[in-house]
């Protein structure tokens, strides 16, 4: 069986759960240092708003080390 891609599905007034990569590089200061990782889901995103889905992204930030929005 194929793998279904979102160009296969009828997202027109469907909610679309995305899981995304948004586990992004930050600076000592808390700012993003490499937006690579959200640029990279756009297209995937307004492919489905343009087809008419409800879009619900879901993410984490990890944080390996003490970052500055813990402290």
């Amino acid at each position: 069986m194929a793998k279904l891609s979102i160009q296969d599905l009828n997202l027109d007034g469907q909610r679309v759960f995305m899981r995304v990569d948004f586990n992004v590089p930050l600076t000592d200061d808390g700012r993003v240092s490499d937006d690579t990782r959200i640029r990279e889901t756009l297209p995937t995103i307004e492919y489905a708003l343009r087809k008419g889905a409800r879009v619900i992204l879901a993410s984490h930030l990890a944080a390996p080390r003490a970052s500055p929005i813990q402290r």
